[in-house]
């Protein structure tokens, strides 16, 4: 490892996708079920790589080749590395909603001060990760790493690779339970982070309102923060505009929600010397992206853009903001939430009966909610746009969610 972390400290670009080549890096060969990076590795050298990191013998046919047993493991292996060199904060963030935007406010909120390493987007898993570590650069000051999860024990084992020295679990709910299988093994999975920072007699912050995350959390220290929740909320219209200290802020942000990802970030920004102007002025800047919290008009209406992902505990969130907001007409498009496996009948049927009980009109689509038949159903968002297509809207306050699989993007009001 040391002959090959010597090579990294001479070449620190670290690349896995062959049409993204940067001159002098090293190019892992990574094999997934669709693709094989070692068919790739000499179009990778001749686009300027340094060094190829393979499995195959037979490949090595010169000095710019590195054979390893298993070329993931090597890469989380180096990136291991890498950490145990590292003498700045590393601060781990997970959760099951809110992580990517309060790792993203947090990385605004530190950058006031110090000069920060964080996940690029929500490059969060088994490759991510160890790309993040390995992307931190000698003059980083600070560095945030996202952890995401849908199978057990996945944080432990990212948290192996990253070894945080801080910890944020924004809240715990229901995802991804095909994978995991039960709601408590989503807990245990998710509080992974807090047994690694415990073990590294690191600090932990923790949302004073949450009990799944206070529950048998006997460690001396816990930073708690969001004293008051949604207390601290001034207005949503549909901007978010909160108090923090004595100061007003008014936010570029969409959801009640939010507020415990910008009292998250603000905790952190506190704990390291960040003043409450610079924690102001980094909340009121930030700008979500990737159909996270977005508001746009487009064609007529105000759109909530919300479907990057969805799982019962967002959607419901979503719904209910909504029902908050004043606007003569509203409107929620909302599409299937998958990967629930055996949970998924009944929360979809719970989301329909949500929006009957919050008197929210709402158009369903996807087979999951078409299975239980509410009015406004269509099988597909093509359908949907065929019967917009009759029947126009404009001027609407319309929120769109529902999981990235189901393409709410080709929506025709976008």
């Amino acid at each position: 490892m040391k002959d090959l972390y010597q090579k990294y400290l001479e070449h620190p670009v670290v690349c896995t996708d062959s049409r993204n080549i940067t001159p002098g890096c090293l190019f892992f060969c990574l094999k997934g079920e669709r693709f094989d990076g070692n068919q790739f590795a000499e179009q990778a050298l001749q686009s300027g790589a340094s060094y190829v990191i393979t499995e195959r013998k037979e490949l090595a046919n010169g000095s710019h080749y590195v054979v390893v047993e298993d070329v993931l493991k090597t890469l989380q292996q180096l990136a291991a590395y890498h950490r145990q060199q590292l003498t700045i904060p590393v601060i781990g963030i997970t959760g099951t909603n809110g992580k990517t935007t309060t790792k993203e406010l947090t990385a605004a909120v530190l950058s006031e001060k110090f000069k920060t390493a964080c996940t690029q987007g929500n490059f969060n898993n088994h490759i991510g990760v160890p790309l993040t570590l390995l992307s931190i650069r000698p003059d980083d000051e600070i560095a945030i790493v996202e952890m995401g999860a849908n199978h057990p024990g996945e944080i432990a084992d990212l948290c192996q690779i990253s070894r945080p020295a801080f910890g944020l679990i924004t809240n715990i709910g229901k995802a991804h339970i095909e994978g995991f299988g039960s709601v408590e093994e989503i807990i245990h999975t998710k509080k992974a982070l807090y047994r690694s920072v415990i073990v590294d007699n690191g600090t932990l912050f923790v949302n004073i309102n949450d009990q799944i995350l206070r529950q048998n959390l006997d460690y001396d220290k816990v930073i708690l923060y969001a004293e008051g929740g949604e207390e601290n909320i001034v207005s949503m219209s549909p901007f978010l505009e909160i108090k923090i200290g004595e100061r007003t802020i008014k936010t570029k942000l969409t959801g009640s929600y939010n507020i415990y990802n910008c009292l998250g970030a603000a905790a952190i920004g506190k704990y390291f010397g960040v003043t409450e102007e610079q924690i102001a002025h980094a909340l009121s800047q930030y700008e979500p992206s990737n159909h996270r919290s977005q508001v746009n008009e487009i064609k007529g209406n105000t759109i909530i853009s919300d479907y990057y992902n969805a799982n019962p505990t967002s959607m419901e969130a979503a719904i209910r903001n909504l029902a908050k907001l004043e606007a003569p007409r509203k409107l929620a498009i909302l599409g299937d939430m998958l990967e629930l496996g055996s949970i998924s009948s009944q929360e979809h049927q719970r989301i329909i009966e949500l929006c009957n009980e919050l008197s929210i009109e709402a158009y369903f689509v996807g087979n999951c909610f078409a299975e239980h038949h509410p009015e406004h159903s269509f099988k597909t968002v093509e359908d949907l746009n065929t019967a917009l297509e009759k029947k126009p809207i404009e001027h609407y306050l319309i929120l769109v969610k529902g999981s990235n699989g189901m393409h709410l993007n080709r929506l025709s009001l976008l």
